[in-house]
């Protein structure tokens, strides 16, 4: 189930903007793409908080909302197939299967801890396959030939009616929430008395500030692997990898530098990352491009997971899962929907008017190169030689184009920003921060 479940939003999260620029979007039209995912999860919780929690059994909910994901990003691959594609539309299919999608991600949680007998010890590693299947995804969509294709998004599809179909065997999971419940409780907003606390308050401010930046690497990174000529899903996945194996070591580090330090050694992976994307973008450097991929483990494990872990010491026991809540909806809800646009925008400022002519050069050559491949599908005999011929020429050509399009692209300064932004919030969260005390206790601030 868990390894499913983040197959699906692996199969096109990361590598979607290598084929979407080849139909027409434009910077603006990612910042849409990636800011429906952080709206759907600021209302995700409402339902699960609402609907889910209270009157149906967990795995039905998770069918349903797959099977509803599915067919909505198949909507989302006919509007894409059309002849005229609408970015806007595209986006509204996105949002409709982020709908879906984000209240699975606690309904899955929920699955897996009440179908356990030690949830402590046995969640960690059912857990651990989600990520698993992240990294699969990425994998399967290198190895499938599927980096600029539509066809990532068949494989979306496909995953999510799989655990869809699938979620109706898993064990009968009955909802437990009784009693009234309020907006206020299910966004968590009773945790926020922990803003009395001054380290608290700076905590949640560069966390929800930090996915500004977070936001850059997963809208755009994808785009510069493809243009250094690295398989793209695969490349991408090794962030993933490297999320586990900092996983592993994390509690090493933890006993020896603390709260404080683990978290801004994270925030300083951030800054060393968007460095070395800023310098070796420009000159198509793979040495650079990989290391700075490889720092999301320590970008995601130092930052997020401690931050996760200090918020549950620091809780008082009666509002810690709401403070967790009160987390997840400022940085993967506001945060990052911040961060989606500000990357829009950083990224259309550093687009180039020749960036912009080969982009609209792409979309007239992947369209002449689709036209080809229909009919080559139906040709026979030598009329379907010469098609298929025609169909390697024109994929050589929209493949050189698309190269040309991505390095007329000013990288240096679009990836030093983020950089510099990541640095800014390190130095303030030196200065302002200070370490709990042994045990989680409170400041005083």
């Amino acid at each position: 189930m868990m390894f499913i479940q983040f197959f699906i939003w692996g199969s096109w999260y990361v590598t979607g903007p290598n084929y979407l620029g080849t139909i027409g979007f434009k910077a603006e039209d990612f910042g849409w793409t990636y800011s429906v995912g952080p709206i759907a999860g600021m209302l995700s919780p409402f339902f699960v908080g609402m609907i889910a929690d209270r009157f149906f059994p967990a795995q039905r909910v998770l069918g349903v909302m797959h099977l509803l994901g599915a067919g909505l990003m198949l909507w989302a691959t006919f509007l894409m197939r059309g002849g005229t594609p609408s970015p806007g539309a595209i986006n509204l299919a996105f949002f409709g299967h982020m709908l879906t999608y984000y209240p699975t991600l606690a309904l899955t949680n929920t699955l897996a801890l009440r179908n356990m007998t030690d949830p402590q010890k046995e969640f960690p590693l059912i857990r651990v396959f989600g990520t698993i299947g992240w990294i699969a995804a990425g994998l399967s969509v290198s190895w499938l030939g599927l980096d600029r294709s539509i066809g990532m998004f068949y494989l979306t599809v496909g995953a999510a009616l799989a655990l869809g179909l699938f979620s109706f065997m898993l064990p009968n999971t009955p909802p437990t929430a009784t009693g009234p419940v309020s907006a206020r409780q299910i966004l968590g907003l009773d945790a926020l008395v922990l803003l009395k606390d001054r380290s608290y308050k700076v905590f949640l401010l560069s966390s929800t500030l930090i996915c500004i930046p977070l936001a850059f690497y997963y809208q755009i990174t994808s785009r510069v692997v493809e243009m250094t000529g690295l398989p793209i899903g695969q490349t991408m996945s090794y962030g993933q990898m490297s999320e586990i194996f900092f996983m592993v070591v994390m509690p090493f580090f933890f006993a020896r530098l603390g709260v404080k330090w683990m978290l801004a050694v994270g925030m300083l992976a951030w800054v060393a990352r968007y460095a070395l994307f800023a310098i070796g973008a420009p000159a198509e450097v793979r040495w650079m491009i990989i290391g700075g991929v490889l720092l999301h483990g320590i970008c995601y494990d130092f930052f997020f997971v401690t931050g996760q872990i200090y918020t549950d010491q620091f809780a008082p026991k009666n509002v810690r899962a709401q403070a967790q809540g009160m987390l997840v909806l400022f940085t993967l809800g506001l945060g990052m929907f911040i961060g989606a646009q500000v990357a829009a925008n950083v990224e259309a400022r550093h687009t180039t008017a020749r960036a912009k002519e080969l982009s609209a050069q792409v979309v007239a050559k992947t369209a002449e190169r689709d036209a080809e491949t229909a009919r080559a599908a139906t040709a026979t005999g030598a009329e379907k030689d010469a098609a298929t011929a025609r169909v390697r020429e024109l994929e050589a050509e929209t493949t050189s184009l698309r190269h040309q399009e991505l390095a007329a692209i000013e990288w240096g300064p679009l990836w030093a920003k983020p950089a510099a932004f990541a640095g800014v919030i390190l130095l303030l969260f030196l200065v302002l921060f200070r370490q709990p005390a042994a045990g989680g206790a409170r400041t005083n601030g």
